[in-house]
């Protein structure tokens, strides 16, 4: 319905927009340059967290009319609508979230919601929960993920892309919550269950057609194969993840 606020401290642009009926959500616009794929990130991510129950603000998919913010004075933002119009992603707004401080907040992470974010984080390869990026909101006594459009970064290699499953992410040594979380093997034994081939089937089947390219039902069997097979075998990043958390 309307285009409130821009924020600037991401490179893709997002803005906080008033939609109808639901409110106000933060949207990740498919014209940004990181394209339609860091939708599929996002809405993968959240799916996924939820089904975890990990804190994601409430997900939506928020459709932009042709001429929607035409009224802009910025022509970077223009540009930006012109090229999103239709399908986008968005999680509900938390007003009056403040952000994460590492060096200040990290001490009041429960230990165990730690290690299951940094467990999550090391499943979908997510580059951006460092302490200089953490992605986090402490909202209502709550911590709260946010901003995955950098994760799944196999996905922009191109055809067979999901081959890659069981690749390590040596990335997790730099997260910010990786000191706080006890051992692994707990939050593994916990989480992995909760995540059959069906279950992730359902958060795949939540994509937008318009992000998947000319073969919606390929892509999508795409990213079920891959984590599929990323919970299975070996799992390295998993390994990776350990030995990061013990050094």
């Amino acid at each position: 319905m309307r285009y409130l606020v821009p924020l600037r401290e991401g490179g893709s642009l997002p803005a906080i927009v008033d939609t109808e009926p639901s409110g106000q959500y933060v949207v990740k616009f498919r014209g940004a340059g990181q394209g339609p794929k860091a939708l599929v990130a996002e809405a993968l991510a959240a799916g996924l967290a939820r089904t975890l129950d990990l804190p994601v603000p409430p997900p939506a998919l928020v459709e932009l009319d042709e001429g929607f913010g035409r009224g802009e004075p910025d022509p970077e933002i223009q540009d930006l609508l012109r090229g999103s119009v239709g399908t986008n992603f968005g999680l509900s707004y938390l007003a009056g979230a403040v952000g994460f401080d590492a060096a200040v907040d990290a001490q009041n992470v429960d230990p165990e919601l730690a290690a299951a974010i940094v467990w999550f984080d090391a499943l979908i390869a997510n580059v951006d929960r460092t302490p200089r990026n953490p992605n986090l909101l402490l909202w209502q006594e709550r911590l709260w993920l946010i901003d995955h459009g950098a994760a799944l970064y196999f996905h922009h290699a191109g055809p067979g892309w999901e081959a890659r499953a069981q690749a390590e992410f040596p990335q997790i040594k730099d997260h910010v919550l990786l000191r706080r979380a006890p051992p692994l093997a707990t939050a593994d034994a916990r989480l992995r269950p909760l995540l059959s081939e069906s279950a992730i089937a359902d958060s795949v089947a939540s994509l937008h057609e318009s992000w998947l390219g000319p073969d919606p039902e390929a892509a999508r069997q795409a990213y079920v194969t891959f984590f599929v097979d990323r919970l299975k075998g070996p799992r390295a990043w998993l390994e990776e993840a350990e030995r990061a958390r013990r050094g």
